[in-house]
Formats: C-alpha cells, structure tokens, sequence
C-alpha cells in the first residue's frame, strides 16, 4: 500500500515521500495507522546531521529514518495476535515519522484511556526514556536529585523525581525558558551550567553536603565533568543522555574514586525485556504507568507540547532542529492532515 514517511535524505535536510508499504504481516505483528508521531530533539538532530558514533561503525549513510514515538490505530492483526484487536489505540515505540507503520506488538501499549488525547500520549516514550534514569539511581525519599538538561527526557525525570519524594530537586540547562518551566513543574531552583555561583547555590541548598542523585541528560561530556563535582560522597549519577564524544577530561580519582561516586550507564536499552524488576522495569511497563499518570494529571504533558504541524511541514521543522531552533522541542506531526 502508498504511505507517506519523512526521509532524512543529507545532513541537515529532511523531505516527506511516498513509499510502498509491505502490508503482509509477520507472526506477532500489527498493521498501524498513525495518528501522531513525536520529535525527540536530541537523538533526531544527531541523525539529521550525520553525527558520530550513531550505533554502526563508519560514515553514517543517508537516507535515514527516524522517529521513534506514535500513537496509532490498529487497522488489521496477524493471526497469531491475542493481546490486542482491531480499532484500538496503541502507543508505538521504535517507529518511523510514517503514515502507516508494520510493528511488532511487542512495541505497542494499548492506550486504555480514551479521554486521553494522542498528542498527550505519544510523550510516554520519550518520558519513559527520562524516567528509567531515575529509576537506576534508586531515589530515596527525601535526597537531593539534579537534573542536567530540561528537554523533554530531563523535565520527564524532574517531574517523576518530585513525584519520589526528591528534596531539594534541582534542574540545570542553558535555555531560560526551559529552567523556568523546570520551576512551574516541581523544581525547587534551576540554574544554567555557566552560572558563576552554581557551586556556592547548591552546597547552600543542599546544607553543604552536595547532591546525592544527578540525572545526566544532556550527552556532554563537559556536563558530566560538572556533576562529578557537585555530588555529594557516594551519590550515584545516571548518564541518560548518549554522550557521543570521547573524553579524557574527566579526574576520576579527585572526583570518582575518592568520594565513592556510582556512574551508572543508562541508555534506554539497558532494560528487562519481559520481566520488570526495582530499578529496572520494561519499556512497556513504563509507557503504561506513564499513560495512567498522564491520564490522572499526576504528570504534567500539555506545557511541553509546543506546536502540532502536518507532515508537509517536515522539511522547515527539520531545517530549524539542524540549526538548533530549542522551539522544535514539543513539537508534533499530525498525520491525519498528509
């Protein structure tokens, strides 16, 4: 069948063409029509602009496809399929910007809500993303947590991070509108990284003892380097955010080794896969959560959700991603206007 998909067909250049969809279906596999799909900012510009260490060795090769959250309707099931039915509406995983998707169920979660708006839910996977960094740093009630980098992963984690009893909650980025909104959602204060009196705020904030969890969002090394130093003695600080570029400037003695600091590897990846268990849950287990949350407003996701665009406008949004326009963040394809 004709569908529509947006191609990233050169470094820092995005169009929307017509491909043949394969519409026979696998064991296990759903036929989709989506609804929405959502831009994640920061892995999607590195694959925009053909960036370093992307998962493959070499050149990335273009064209490439990206996109990794939807919200979509079942149009049709293979036979083997029990656990959903046609007509239902599912949050997708792992998807292309595309009219039409063929999906393992395994990458669905049936969005049980229907009050819930798909522009709302299809954020479950990105802040799913968010949240299983905090979830690998154990947050005990009453520790002091920072989160570097408020895009939507890192003010997905500060929002599930005031929900676990983090006190005081800190958020850092270089955006003011960011660090405000970090405030508005549960932040007890919001600095960006070039702060000259960053070091002295937190010891006073945090009664001199340093920050017992740091949620890494950002993938820079240089923000690794300063949450080393603002944490307090055996904290535990989770790289969330792909930290792309090799580094030799981190003190691992003065700053690791000595005051017992755990660094924990948190690529989205690092999950169960059928089986969730403390501190480690399945993608799906927590997309479900998620959607109850966001159902309940337990989860604020309307102040994130910038601007609903049609697909023909792919081209434009992607031109202002590869020149690192912050307002792309929040924004959705609405593919029932392709």
């Amino acid at each position: 069948m004709k569908s529509h998909r947006i191609a990233f067909v050169a470094p820092g250049i995005a169009a929307l063409e017509e491909h043949e969809l394969q519409t026979a279906l696998p064991p296990g596999h759903a036929l989709l029509k989506t609804d929405c799909t959502l831009i994640s900012t920061g892995t999607e510009r590195a694959n925009l602009m053909g960036e370093d260490n992307l998962g493959a060795p070499g050149a990335a090769r273009f064209p490439r496809y990206l996109g990794y959250s939807a919200v979509a309707k079942v149009m049709a099931l293979a036979a083997d399929v029990r656990e959903l039915q046609v007509g239902d509406r599912v949050a997708v995983y792992h998807c292309q910007h595309a009219q039409y998707l063929v999906k393992h169920c395994q990458d669905l979660v049936r969005i049980e809500d229907d009050a819930l708006p798909s522009a709302e839910a299809v954020f479950c996977i990105v802040a799913a993303m968010g949240l299983q960094g905090l979830r690998k740093v154990r947050l005990e009630l009453g520790e002091s947590c920072l989160v570097m980098g408020q895009g939507l992963l890192g003010i997905f984690a500060l929002q599930c991070a005031r929900l676990s009893g983090a006190l005081p909650l800190m958020a850092m980025d270089f955006v003011a509108e960011r660090r405000t909104r970090a405030c508005e959602l549960g932040a007890d204060a919001a600095w960006s990284p070039d702060d000259p009196a960053l070091a002295e705020a937190v010891r006073q904030l945090t009664g001199g003892r340093g920050i017992n969890t740091v949620i890494e969002v950002t993938g820079s090394p240089a923000a690794v380097k300063q949450g080393l130093k603002l944490m307090a003695p055996q904290g535990r600080i989770a790289l969330v955010g792909c930290s792309r570029t090799p580094t030799e400037q981190i003190d691992f003695y003065n700053d690791v080794h000595r005051p017992g600091i755990v660094i924990i590897g948190a690529h989205n990846f690092v999950r169960p896969k059928n089986e969730s268990h403390p501190g480690y849950w399945t993608m799906r287990d927590d997309m479900r959560m998620l959607l109850k949350f966001f159902a309940a407003g337990r989860i604020q996701v309307r102040p994130l959700l910038r601007e609903q665009v049609s697909p023909h406008d792919a081209p434009a949004v992607f031109t202002r991603l590869a020149q690192n326009d912050p307002t792309v963040m929040g924004t959705v394809f609405d593919w029932n206007r392709c």
